[in-house]
């Protein structure tokens, strides 16, 4: 937590936002924390450590994804609703931030297991959940099917449908078009503004991380002409200085679990990828994925955070004092939310949006969220103090008019 307070600190001095106003923003409003117990296929009882954070919700009701990760715990998800708080904010969206997590590895989980555990976690939440309260979303190991037995769970103890209490959910529910690729095509609109801003018109890429946005950030970039020289999942990565058959990937992955089965090119380190000679390196997987050793190294001129967190303060001084342009998280993978918040608002007119409709939306947010923060950065160099400068200018006004 106190690294991704760094940022805001740093924002308030640029700003020159009150020293109260950033002690209210330091701290969250509301940490929920239950213990889940659910019945295993074989008849054992076993007990989850679950969470749910309210960060804040001083421009509108709390909005964050939940976690199945063995290595959930109150620190991080903390500190991934306060990410959600300034993203938010640079978004310009109707919302707080918040964060959910179990501390569980979902992997040694049946269908069933998964399912009651998912079930649990809103029984033991549901008080503050809500379409004008609290609106999760999924995140690590979650998906469209957790999001459906939420609601359903969600909808049967309050005895009314509210399809707005979560986003992520599956069309035949209340979802959005777009939902399932949003954080990489939110990405690839910014890179878009980004490249054209420093004139580079076909980059090369490494992508770190071949998840959900790893993989359709990349499918992106190969369908627009791009290049794409080197991609790395947990087990390694592969790299062609040619370019990678992006299609090919995508299938070895789907059938075979990793990267490092593609024929062709040679295998390289999820460090080696992030330090390639290319245009671009996307590290679209961990948190502290670039430290400060391996910001010394990085070559690529721009970085694209599609992951949350993937460089540390430190790294991120040394970037910046070598002139490469970091697009940070809290912009870069904004795309997510955003569809989240029209699944939202959809869900609450009681419309549905084309396929079409909501990319040219999107396209329309992330250019001008771009825009405001590079306005506010006054450098293309300093891209995260401008988007912590813009989001606590938001939030500031917020507290003024509240306190």
């Amino acid at each position: 937590m106190a690294g991704v307070l760094e940022f805001l600190k740093r924002a308030g001095r640029t700003s020159g936002v009150e020293d109260w106003i950033i002690e209210v923003l330091s701290r969250p409003e509301k940490v929920h924390k239950a213990t889940l117990i659910a019945k295993m296929d074989d008849g054992r009882v076993r007990t989850f450590q679950a969470y749910r954070v309210q960060y804040s919700t001083l421009r509108g009701p709390a909005k964050g994804g939940i976690r199945f990760h063995p290595e959930v715990n109150e620190e991080e998800v903390i500190a991934l609703a306060f990410w959600m708080t300034i993203k938010n904010a640079v978004m310009d969206l109707p919302f707080g931030g918040g964060k959910g997590g179990v501390k569980v590895d979902p992997k040694e989980l049946s269908v069933g297991e998964l399912e009651k555990l998912s079930r649990a976690y809103v029984r033991a939440f549901a008080d503050v959940l809500g379409v004008d309260r609290d609106v999760p979303a999924p995140d690590v190991y979650t998906d469209q099917r957790i999001m459906a037995w939420m609601l359903d769970e969600y909808e049967a103890i309050m005895r009314k449908r509210e399809p707005g209490m979560i986003t992520g959910k599956p069309l035949a529910l209340g979802g959005s078009y777009v939902r399932g690729v949003a954080t990489a095509l939110g990405g690839f609109f910014v890179l878009h503004e980004v490249l054209r801003e420093v004139g580079v018109k076909k980059p090369s890429l490494a992508i770190q991380g071949f998840g959900n946005a790893g993989r359709n950030f990349a499918r992106l970039a190969a369908e627009a002409g791009w290049k794409v020289v080197a991609v790395s999942d947990s087990k390694g990565g592969v790299l062609d200085k040619d370019g990678l058959d992006v299609e090919e990937l995508l299938k070895v992955k789907r059938e075979i679990g990793s990267v490092v089965s593609y024929r062709g090119g040679r295998r390289i380190s999820n460090e080696e990828l992030l330090t390639l000679d290319v245009d671009v390196v996307v590290p679209a997987a961990i948190e502290g994925a670039i430290d400060e050793h391996i910001a010394r190294r990085v070559k690529a001129n721009v970085v694209l955070e599609l992951a949350n967190g993937p460089t540390t303060p430190e790294a991120d001084r040394v970037l910046q004092r070598r002139g490469v342009v970091v697009v940070p998280d809290v912009l870069a993978n904004a795309g997510g939310v955003t569809v989240s918040y029209f699944e939202w608002v959809q869900n609450r007119t009681g419309e549905r949006w084309s396929e079409e409709e909501v990319k040219r939306r999107l396209r329309e947010r992330m250019v001008s969220a771009f825009r405001n923060v590079v306005e506010r950065a006054g450098d293309m160099k300093k891209l995260r103090e401008g988007a912590y400068v813009l989001a606590l200018e938001r939030l500031a006004e917020a507290v003024r008019w509240r306190f």
